[in-house]
């Protein structure tokens, strides 16, 4: 053997050492089933043009070992060097991988006679856990594996087949999906249509282990962790008695007058008002001076995230002091309702008042009585900060759209400087003032540069700015020609359009007639807009959009988010593709929310 060499005529340089170690396991276990072949050269030594893997694995094994059965390894010699160089390129170029259904059958025939795994794994010179998954799939029936060798369906797609115990339903099925781009998925689906996933909230709440236990069977999918119920009736049924016992554990450990339980998986506060609940709130705890640093300290380092979870603990702790909590006057007269949430998780809604019970919470002291009086004019949801922004914001998209429309600058300076235009009333500010066009708030604002350009006088003292000679520099600014001329005319004097300018009315009109468009310069965010208005405000503004009223399950739920939640997912709503999917936008609500702009104008 130590005459033996890879011979630079191989062509296969790279080989991992994971390979070879296991090419010799299988060698060692099974011998060399095909001889080597090579070319000796003037000195005796044979370089191995074929075979380079098996040469590497049997000195793997003659370094294990010293009674290696390897003292003399059988090769085939070439006679030249082209005949060599042939070899090699005829073996390597012939080789070709097992697909996966050769491997399956082949791996299944090895077991049926009774091999083992790591045998398998051996003789074939792969992974153990290879050979495993492969013998998950060696049970399918015969027309599934042929389907997987002709190319007509995936090695997912058979994974997915592995689920089924009929096999008439796998047939029909396969019949179907045949060279159709089908997702497992969807296969998995049509197999077990009645199925739950361990990750359905029911499954979640009640535990798999307690749903077997009661008698539920289960299919687990070979190939990945997930499990399926196959009892949708008895999970149900466990589901509404754990629930039902929650509800009897919540009102014996606390005291509620009443508790119910619901099975959705959120609560809509619609039918809240339409059963006329009244609500009342727990009462605020306080912290001791000392408490109160602490808090501060740790929150500080939560908002860092280096918070241990000692620290987290002592933070929730402190928190929950200051959440406060339910006094026994208001437990004994108000109730809970609980339901178990998308996670799994129960969630109960507590402090609830019902109608026939409010007269005795106002006497108690629990509820405050309903005030009469209301006031006619409601509360505008925009502040003046934010209208002025908004205004701002429309003062740029006009300026913008003149810019594309010279003549029409042109005729309003010519208006605004004849007194056909009146005495007190002046389109632009001649004195090339710069009104504010651009937001306090500029998170999803985009600026057109050309409006940046004006001169302002004070900026002009300060600098110093002057141009040294005047009749050079207007010569030059003639030869530029007219199109420079009058763009400059254009932008200078755009630019100096105020907000409203003339009036309300007019000022309209030179924008419909320049075609401006809010949204071509500004587009809604949580930072520049929703995080701005009352959390109403954006509840009414989702209804809008979703052309639905507050019953809708997706307003229900987008209500029970915190302020800085709702005005992220309006965000989202507005701009991110997924959201809008997710929250099922039709093509023409789409083109509606990409026109909104707000009524502050």
């Amino acid at each position: 053997m130590e005459m033996l060499s890879i011979s630079d005529l191989n062509p296969r340089r790279a080989v991992s050492d994971a390979h070879i170690a296991n090419l010799a396991d299988s060698i060692e276990r099974f011998g060399l089933i095909h001889n080597l072949a090579g070319l000796m050269d003037e000195d005796g030594k044979v370089g191995i043009v074929a075979g380079g893997c098996r040469l590497r694995a049997i000195k793997v094994i003659a370094e294990r070992s010293k009674d290696h059965p390897f003292a003399t390894v059988p090769v085939k010699l070439a006679a030249d060097a082209a005949e060599a160089e042939d070899w090699a390129s005829a073996e390597n170029a012939a080789r070709e991988d097992m697909t996966p259904a050769d491997e399956i059958r082949a791996f299944g025939r090895m077991k049926s006679r009774g091999a083992t795994a790591p045998e398998i794994a051996l003789a074939f010179a792969v992974t153990e856990a290879r050979v495993y998954q492969r013998l998950a799939l060696a049970g399918l029936p015969a027309p599934v594996l042929d389907a997987l060798a002709d190319g007509e369906i995936s090695l997912g797609t058979a994974k997915a087949f592995t689920l089924s115990d009929d096999e008439a339903l796998t047939l029909s099925i396969l019949d179907q999906v045949k060279g159709q781009a089908i997702s497992e998925s969807a296969i998995k689906n049509a197999l077990h249509p009645d199925a739950i996933r361990a990750s359905d909230r029911r499954a979640r709440f009640v535990g798999v282990d307690a749903y077997e236990a009661e008698g539920g069977a289960v299919t687990r999918d070979l190939f990945s962790e997930e499990v399926f119920l196959a009892s949708p009736a008895l999970l149900d049924q466990l589901f509404a008695e754990k629930l039902d016992t929650a509800c009897a554990d919540l009102i014996e450990a606390q005291g509620w007058a009443w508790a119910e339980t619901r099975s959705e998986a959120w609560l809509n506060y619609y039918d809240l008002d339409q059963m006329k609940l009244a609500r009342i709130y727990p009462i605020e705890g306080e912290l001791t001076e000392a408490e109160a640093e602490e808090y501060d300290e740790l929150a500080e380092l939560a908002n860092g995230g280096v918070l241990d979870e000692a620290g987290e603990a002592r933070l929730s702790t402190l928190q929950a002091i200051l959440d406060g909590d339910y006094s026994t006057d208001q437990r004994a007269h108000a109730g809970c309702i609980i339901l178990v949430n998308g996670s799994g998780k129960l969630e109960v809604t507590a402090g609830l008042v019902r109608p026939e019970d409010k007269k005795a919470a106002v006497e108690a002291g629990v509820l405050q009585a309903p005030q009469t009086s209301k006031t006619d004019t409601p509360k505008s949801p925009y502040s003046q900060k934010l209208i002025t922004d908004m205004q701002a914001i429309r003062l740029a998209s006009v300026q913008a759209a003149l810019l594309a429309k010279p003549e029409l600058v042109l005729d309003l300076l010519g208006f605004g400087l004849s007194d056909v235009s009146g005495s007190f009333e002046s389109v632009f500010g001649i004195r090339l003032d710069r009104p504010t066009n651009a937001p306090s708030v500029e998170d999803g604002f985009s600026r057109e540069p050309r409006l940046d350009h004006g001169m302002d006088v004070s900026e002009s003292w300060q600098q110093g700015t002057r141009v040294e000679n005047l009749s050079a520099a207007f010569v030059t600014f003639r030869e530029s020609g007219k199109k420079t001329r009058n763009a400059k005319i254009t932008e200078a004097i755009t630019r100096t359009l105020p907000y409203q300018a003339g009036d309300p009315a007019f000022f309209n009109l030179i924008a419909d007639e320049a075609g401006a468009d809010i949204r071509k310069h500004w587009t809604p965010t949580a930072e520049n807009f929703f995080a701005r208005v009352s959390a109403t405000y954006l509840i009414d503004l989702m209804c809008e959009f979703l052309d639905c009223d507050s019953r809708d399950d997706r307003v229900a739920g987008f209500a029970k988010l915190k302020k800085a939640e709702k005005a992220e997912k309006m965000e989202m709503l507005v701009s991110d593709p997924t959201t809008q999917k997710l929250m099922g936008l039709t093509p023409e609500q789409k083109a509606k929310l990409d026109k909104w702009v707000p009524g502050c104008f």
